[in-house]
């Protein structure tokens, strides 16, 4: 080959060419982002409206409805998920992998301005953002004071660090956790208010009115301009409390004479705590398509330089922070591509038994990887744990080109006595062609990974790529800069290998010579009755459709990422107070952990992260690092054990996942219908039958909780209208003495703060403390008792409604139970929800379930185009039909060995051992083109069929088990791998070890078992070539 024959010929240069390369390769590693994962997070826009006042059925019909309908025709969009609340709509809309978030935004936005007329009149402008509304927090941390309470290290957070960390490339926004905000508190006293004569709204009116700060003209006098301003008088809390509120008989009615005013805090009814100590959480929320690593990491660096200029006593403390888990994992894929490499050149040595000539092979990995880079760069790719993954697996391939040009050069030198520089020369020549088909056919079975669509398409293109640029390079580097050293530095052979280090090559040769004398009588007997070869096909094809009915099925693998969740969940209604004994005593109980030091950090947070519901909370538990404690899921097992027996409360510990989309559980079963009054007949029958046939879920729930007591005020409204009592008053009157009403603002130190009027918690307990709030007729000015124009009943509904894809919907969510697998839970769901629900309810899926239904499909569908594209490579480079078929004959059997791997280790089939298993097409078309390449070309000098097809077969067995071998070891640090992200390294070692084997034991017998009973009639690509050369010269010769 022409590449070969300059390299050989041209030393330098084909030094130059490699150098060239590397130098390129580490420019471009320098540059690379680093990340978890590919690019995969889905561009989100959220919309965000307020309507004060508006229950949670109005808003969805009048608000989310509306809207929803609007944009329900923007391009792109994979999914709407909507939630109504009481006064506030919620919609999140997912786009398609490919969707440009700008233009998916600047789209939203355009629609929404146009549906903003048809809003009600009180609602706020919808607010447009590109996050994600249920985004989670990538890193907490805690700020703390020995000095400061709560309410002094918020105003600090607010006022100095929250711009601060908001202003970081990738930052949605910063949440701060526990927050108590400073507010102008009024305690409204009914008693006081109605011994004067007065009501709720006299206040409201006169802090609007006095509480200003206006304009008041200007003034000019002769050469200067001033403007004049109208200041605000009320500052502090005597400012406040002597407020006019009305005047009296020959005195002044103050509001310190019917209310207590003091500065206090927004809402006292929240808990943050680190390790049982009472702090601030600054949570960071990054966009929906930034980079955690980069944007942990800004934050990271400015908390250190914060921490130089806080007040004393003052710090920020890291706490949990998901970036931990993947910059882990990446460290340790590092470690398992170091041991990799030195594995593989061990085995060469083994089986070469020469230091130079394992020099040979070892030297085309450097070059390839970091060649790779290049590609990797230029495309736009980064590295994370995918294409470093496929840099681990592609070792064991990056060598095998370079294998085989060294162990022909080998066989040329020690059987027919050329040397070393003749050797390589014609040596390189004689494989180059099956060295190329090899690289072509592994090529062709990765690019089409990159026409998967969706986010596993996304998630495996780089991962193809990495694997496709890596194998193109050691091809590139096996036919130049190898030949070239093996020319320079091989010894011709002087007979047996003598020395200490010679012993185990010795050895080494002598079994492989007892392997090749046993190989050659098996060959001749599955060459001979071919029915054995019919036999072990079919038996393939049984064991993979057996063992993929054994088999279960997930979306990924379920991981340690080194810190977990605990949701606490209490009955609907519950109180903060209520909420808070349980959290307390959880953490009583998780304590210990922390002082074992398997636990570092326990945060504890109420109401739960993106809640303001008071009957919920969170547990936030960061584990120590992986190798000072236990499995994470041994410790979780352990914790839900003792929160088991907590009564009126449900806990549960979950670890969030990398791959989860949306976060939450694995199971989250979407049933969508005309009315949530019908849905819940519908949920209720399906959750009866799944608790009657459980397909292995734990902690069954759903978002629609009908249950949560509510007091319904009935106006009689002509009794209302008869004493001059309007709607509006009422309201707003219940409004401010039992919930709390923001009426103005006051300025501290240069910031705003609420002014907050309600009335005194000690009146607010019973449905009879709203009969005696009085309000004011406004036909004759007196006051009337609610009690004589309302009617209190109790019922209940649910706070929450929600929508999936522009329908009402339940979501029914649940956690797996030990041992059992997401694709075995959500077929035992389908199959219920097929016996018990009528065929109008709709069935859809959410999070981790929608990623792991729709994965299914494309991974299918590359599967098929895979193994097509590698028949049409390959029948054009052998010129053939018959030669691809006998090559891919050999992938049955690989691709059994590889499930049979998984199901002796327990593993399941999920993506990553699917695209594993995909990666087994190229290794078994590889042996078998080794074969049937050689026995083509004996056929062409001249031999006889069944001579050729034993001798190509037996010069074979040598490079193929090396070939085989060094990527089975490549894949043996996955399998032992340990630390962060071990079980998605494990998962795909496994598949690729079982398969690896086997396709060496394929290529050995299926290959010349089918190339003799298929191939005998068939020639060689050269052969219409050499025909049309006989017959110009046959037509040439009688002119002569």
């Amino acid at each position: 080959m022409m590449l070969s024959d300059t390299s050989i010929k041209r030393p330098v240069f084909a030094w130059v060419v490699s150098l060239v390369l590397i130098v390129f390769g580490l420019v471009a590693f320098s540059r690379l982002a680093l990340r978890e994962y590919p690019d995969i997070d889905p561009p989100v826009v959220s919309i965000s409206t307020s309507y004060p006042g508006a229950s949670a059925s109005v808003v969805e019909t009048r608000i989310t409805q509306i809207i929803e309908d609007r944009i329900a025709g923007v391009e792109g969009v994979r999914f709407i998920n909507s939630r109504s609340q009481d006064g506030r709509s919620n919609i999140s809309i997912e786009f398609r992998i490919d969707r440009d978030i700008e233009s998916a935004a600047n789209d939203v936005r355009d629609r929404v301005s146009g549906v903003v007329d048809l809003l009600p009149d009180e609602a706020d402008p919808p607010e447009v953002e590109k996050a994600d509304a249920d985004d989670d927090v990538i890193l907490w941390m805690n700020l703390a004071s020995e000095q400061l309470a709560t309410p002094e290290l918020t105003d600090y957070a607010n006022r100095y660090l929250v711009d601060r960390f908001s202003a970081l490339d990738g930052v949605a926004r910063v949440q701060v956790g526990g927050a108590r905000d400073y507010a102008m508190r009024v305690w409204i006293d009914r008693r006081a208010l109605a011994a004067r004569g007065l009501v709720a709204s006299d206040i409201e009116r006169a802090l609007r009115a006095e509480n200003i700060e206006a304009p008041a003209g200007n003034l000019e006098s002769g050469d200067l301009y001033y403007t004049m301003r109208i200041d605000r008088a009320f500052r502090t809390v005597d400012d406040f409390a002597g407020l006019v509120i009305a005047q009296g008989e020959g005195y002044l009615v103050r509001l310190g004479d019917v209310a207590r005013v003091e500065r206090g805090t927004v809402d006292d009814r929240t808990t943050f705590r680190g390790n049982g100590e009472p702090m601030v959480g600054l949570g960071i929320v990054k966009q929906s398509t930034a980079n955690t690593v980069d944007v942990a990491k800004a934050a990271k660096e400015l908390a250190e330089d914060l921490n130089a200029t806080l007040p004393g006593g003052m710090q920020i403390y890291r706490s949990f922070d998901s970036s931990v888990f993947i910059e882990a994992s990446i460290r340790e894929v590092w470690r398992t591509l170091a041991i990799t490499v030195g594995l593989v050149t061990l085995v060469i040595f083994l089986f070469l038994g020469s230091l130079r000539a394992t020099l040979i092979p070892a030297v085309t990995v450097p070059v390839s990887v970091i060649a790779t880079f290049i590609i990797m760069y230029a495309l736009g790719l980064s590295l994370n744990l995918l294409t470093l993954l496929a840099l681990v697996l592609a070792i064991g391939l990056i060598v095998d080109d370079a294998i085989v040009v060294l162990e022909n050069i080998d066989r040329r030198m020690k059987e027919l006595g050329e040397t070393p520089l003749v050797a390589a020369f014609n040596g390189t020549r004689q494989v180059g062609f099956a060295v190329f088909a090899t690289t072509l056919v592994l090529m062709a079975v990765f690019i089409p990974i990159t026409f998967m669509g969706g986010n596993t398409g996304r998630l495996f293109t780089e991962f193809a790529v990495a694997i496709a640029a890596s194998v193109a390079f050691s091809c590139f580097v096996a036919l130049s800069l190898s030949p070239m050293i093996a020319s320079k530095i091989l010894k011709p052979h002087t007979g047996s290998r003598t020395g200490v280090l010679a012993l185990l090559p010795n050895l080494v040769d002598r079994a492989f010579n007892g392997i090749k004398w046993l190989y050659g009588h098996v060959f001749d007997i599955i060459v001979r009755f071919p029915v054995i070869m019919i036999a072990g096909l079919l038996g393939a094809f049984a064991a993979i459709w057996l063992l993929y009915q054994t088999l279960g099925q997930e979306y990924a693998p379920t991981e340690d990422r080194g810190s977990f969740f605990i949701t606490v969940r209490g009955p609907e209604g519950a109180s903060f107070e209520y909420m808070s004994k349980y959290l307390d005593e959880i953490e009583r109980r998780l304590l210990p952990y922390t002082e074992s030091g398997e636990i570092s950090r326990l945060l504890v947070r109420a109401p739960g992260f993106g809640s303001n519901a008071y009957n919920q909370g969170n547990v936030v538990a960061v584990l120590d690092d992986w190798s000072s404690r236990r499995p994470a899921q041994e410790v979780m097992g352990e914790i839900n054990a003792k929160m088991s027996d907590l009564p009126g409360i449900r806990a549960f510990a979950i670890m969030r996942q990398g791959l989860a989309s949306g976060g939450g559980k694995p199971v989250q079963f979407v049933i969508g219908g005309p009315s949530y009054e019908q849905l819940v007949e519908w949920r209720d029958t399906f959750v009866a039958a799944l608790e009657a046939d459980n397909p292995g879920l734990t902690d069954i729930d759903w978002d629609y909780k009908e249950n949560q007591p509510q007091y319904r005020i009935e106006i009689n409204y002509a009794r209302a209208a008869d004493l001059g009592v309007t709607v509006s008053e009422i309201g707003s009157t219940l409004q401010t003495m039992l919930g709390s009403r923001r009426v103005t603002t006051y300025i501290d130190q240069g910031e705003e703060y609420d002014v907050i009027l309600e009335g005194l918690r000690s009146e607010q307990s019973t449905p009879n403390d709203v009969q005696n709030i009085y309000v004011r007729s406004t036909r004759s000015g007196e006051l009337v008792p609610l009690a004589s124009v309302v009617t209190i009943t109790p019922f209940a509904d649910s706070p929450t409604l929600n929508r999936y894809n522009r329908v009402r919907a339940i979501t029914i969510d649940a956690n797996l139970a030990p041992g059992v697998n997401l694709g075995e839970a959500l077929d035992g769901m389908e199959r219920v929800a097929r016996d018990v629900l009528p065929q109008e309810a709709t069935i859809d899926f959410k999070g981790q379930s929608l990623e792991f239904r729709s994965s299914g499909a494309s991974i299918l569908f590359v599967f098929g185009l895979g193994l097509l594209i590698v028949f049409l490579v390959l029948a054009a480079q052998f010129e053939s039909w018959v030669h691809p078929l006998v090559i891919i004959l050999a992938v049955p059997a690989t691709l059994a060995g590889g499930m049979f791997g998984l199901w002796l280790t327990g593993q399941t089939l999920n993506i990553y051992t699917q695209i594993g298993l995909i990666m087994l097409i190229g290794l078994a078309a590889k042996n078998g083109i080794l074969v049937v390449e050689f026995a083509n070309q004996l056929r062409d000098e001249g031999k006889d069929f069944d001579t050729a097809l034993k001798e190509a077969s037996l010069a074979r067995l040598r490079p193929i088990l090396m070939t085989g071998l060094t990527t089975a070891v490549g894949a043996m640090p996955l399998i032992f791998t340990h630390g962060a992200g071990a079980e998605t390294r494990m998962a795909i070692g496994i598949v690729v070890f079982f398969g690896a084997i086997a396709s060496v034991t394929v290529a050995l017998l299926v290959v010349p078992a089918a190339y003799s009973l298929l191939a005998r009639r068939t020639g060689s690509p050269g052969d219409v070539a050499r025909k049309l050369e006989a017959e110009s010269q046959a037509l040439t010769q009688p002119a002569e």
